[in-house]
Parts: structure tokens; C-alpha cells; sequence
């Protein structure tokens, strides 16, 4: 099980991953990238907003857009 994490204050709120939420997080961004909300190389604020929202709303987990922008990151990486 991988993590990322992002500052919240003095404490770290961690952002679990197992593969179903891997998969529903790539259905969102893959959906996403086909609607145009990914013009060039990064997501516009109006796309990673819609991708919080459908995450949330699929998963009710509210991870915040650099934790999953972490995820991301780290994904590409794989």
C-alpha cells in the first residue's frame, strides 16, 4: 500500500491508496484528460477541481488536490 502526504498545520494527514481507489482515481483522470481539462502538459484549475469532486463523490475520501497530485506524480513514475 503506497501513501502520500500533505501538511496540515504541525501534523501530516496521510492519503491511503489501495488498488481500488488507484482504479477509480485513473478512470477520473483518464476521463478527465478525454474532456479537454488537460490542454497541454498539467490540468487546469477548473480540472483538478472536477477531479476532487468525482473522487470525493466516488470514493468519500475529500483528498486534497496536492495529495492527489502526489498520487499522480508517483503513479507516472510507476
Amino acid at each position: 500500500m503506497s501513501t502520500s502526504a500533505v501538511e496540515v498545520s504541525d501534523e501530516k494527514v496521510k492519503a491511503w491508496w489501495d488498488k481500488r481507489l488507484i482504479e477509480i482515481f485513473c478512470d477520473i483522470f483518464i476521463k478527465k484528460i478525454l474532456k479537454g481539462n488537460r490542454p497541454g502538459t498539467h490540468f487546469t484549475n477548473n480540472g483538478w477541481l472536477k477531479i476532487m469532486t468525482n473522487f470525493e463523490k466516488e470514493t468519500g475520501k475529500a483528498y486534497s488536490q496536492r495529495q492527489l497530485k502526489n498520487r499522480w506524480d508517483a503513479l507516472k513514475k510507476e
